[in-house]
């Protein structure tokens, strides 16, 4: 069996490129660093003309009422141009716990980001100062809540917060919006993975070391195969899961953790390689690559750390 997205998937992912590029992201990601999440707001409007931001968000409050497999498709991309944001809490998992509620149609229109935090594996809420809607979520119950204490983030343009109740109570599928939070998070890990990869074969065609370009030494060329490989073995079960999200399989947790564990370990496989190819320029944080850095350390324990999530593949097989 051959597995691929279609045409429309492809030509999604392609637009979603083509706006990220113009839209200067490293710098979005600097400034809601310093604390102005302006230009970051101005990437999620084009995000949400895009249909981004409406992906998962059912057809009776205007979304688009998508399968998970295009999340996947969307959340790699966001991740490739490291896009700052509570991306998996607000595209990926809000609408699933905001089933039913009139206000989703205005996370679908881009008009609220949202934020949440789902104990104990997500127990604080990352930009609650930015998003327009905070969430608190568990035991199969969600619930409004305001940003208390701050905490920082190994990315400084993630801020986790923690969390305080302020409204009533509604039934919510916990379960389901925790498999989307890791889905979305795996997703962005690959593209991060890929976007390392592409900065790093691009520089090792710059950089010379004794009158030849780095990239035609064989050592080089094979950590940069190995990380191709990595990827390429990480997608597959990345895709697989939000099949497995898709159809309710019994196997979902296993396959979703799965997923998480290959992509964090792919993306940091990637960022050790890119450091290495990179050299002393790496280490800045001038240089965009230390945006990919800081992020991939976030997201690997984002939505349950690599021994959570492996537990849960044993538990799986069990």
């Amino acid at each position: 069996m051959r597995f691929a997205l279609d045409e429309q998937q492809r030509d999604f992912a392609a637009a979603i490129d083509a706006a990220m590029g113009a839209a200067d992201v490293p710098t979005a990601v600097r400034a809601w660093a310093a604390g102005d999440p302006a230009p970051g707001r101005k990437v999620w409007a084009q995000l949400a003309e895009l249909g981004v931001t409406a992906l998962m968000v059912p057809e009776e409050f205007d979304g688009i009422g998508a399968h998970p497999v295009d999340l996947v498709v969307a959340c790699e991309r966001l991740g490739r141009w490291c896009v700052p944001g509570p991306v998996a809490e607000s595209i990926a998992v809000a609408p699933v716990l905001l089933a039913g509620d009139e206000r989703s149609a205005a996370l679908a229109a881009g008009e609220l980001i949202a934020t949440v935090a789902l104990p104990p594996h997500t127990p604080r809420a990352v930009d609650a100062d930015v998003a327009n809607l905070a969430l608190l979520a568990g035991d199969g119950t969600v619930v409004e809540a305001q940003a208390g204490q701050r905490h920082d983030s190994v990315d400084p343009a993630r801020r986790l917060f923690e969390l305080t109740a302020g409204g009533e109570q509604r039934p919510a599928d916990t379960a389901r919006a925790y498999e989307f939070g890791v889905l979305a998070t795996a997703a962005q890990l690959v593209g991060a993975a890929q976007a390392m990869l592409d900065l790093s074969v691009e520089y090792a065609k710059q950089r010379h070391q004794f009158g030849r370009p780095i990239g035609s030494y064989q050592a080089i060329k094979h950590k940069l195969a190995d990380v191709h490989i990595a990827i390429e073995l990480a997608r597959p079960l990345v895709y697989g899961a939000a099949l497995s999200l898709a159809d309710g399989s019994p196997d979902t947790a296993r396959d979703v953790s799965a997923a998480k564990v290959a992509a964090g370990d792919a993306a940091l496989r990637a960022a050790r390689s890119s450091l290495q190819t990179h050299g002393a320029i790496g280490f800045t944080a001038e240089h965009d690559l230390s945006l990919w850095l800081l992020r991939v350390q976030a997201l690997r324990t984002a939505w349950g750390d690599p021994v959570t999530h492996r537990r849960r593949v044993l538990e799986g097989l069990s």
